[in-house]
């Protein structure tokens, strides 16, 4: 971030493919209020792209001014009912991975960043990318199971679904 001459501070990032400059951005304004506030209610969990490194954190915990010069990527961001969803949103609707919702963007994001930074990953490094993400209804299994598929591991013994599954792999982050 920059300061001017008033000491206020600037911020420059990407968010939803458009250019943001908060010019009188507030160092305590976390990224989910600033979202709710300018794009009406997008999902919490983003993932910044700073010269081609993918992270995945929560917009709760991270200030607006952390974000100068980074590109901003929401679940929407990455596919939709309206366009197309990405394989990792409709692999966790596939393996039964989501009941309330709530944790779904989060499991989402965080997937999609492991597979950004690493596109063959072990069910170790999945289970590891997924630790700090809380699911209270669906459990961790179907999850987990669903994003196996990723790493040629087959838990669904239909051959449809296997199929579909195995077309998965071939377009993993397009």
């Amino acid at each position: 971030f920059t300061r001017t001459n008033t000491e206020t501070m600037v911020v420059s990032f990407c968010c939803f493919y458009v250019k943001i400059v908060e010019k009188n951005a507030d160092p305590e304004e976390m990224l989910l209020a600033y979202l709710r506030r300018k794009f009406i209610n997008k999902c919490g969990f983003i993932i910044f792209n700073p010269f081609f490194s993918h992270w995945s954190v929560n917009a709760c915990l991270q200030p607006i001014c952390s974000l100068h010069g980074v590109a901003v990527v929401t679940v929407e961001g990455i596919g939709s009912t309206k366009t197309k969803l990405h394989p990792v949103q409709e692999l966790i609707a596939m393996a039964h991975g989501s009941q309330c919702g709530f944790c779904t963007p989060g499991m989402v994001m965080s997937m999609y960043t492991l597979l950004r930074n690493n596109p063959q990953p072990t069910t170790e490094d999945i289970q590891e990318t997924l630790g700090g993400n809380l699911c209270r209804c669906t459990g961790y299994r179907p999850i987990i199971d669903g994003f196996k598929t990723f790493c040629n591991v087959r838990t669904v013994n239909s051959k449809q679904k296997t199929k579909i599954y195995t077309n998965h792999l071939k377009k993993i982050c397009t």
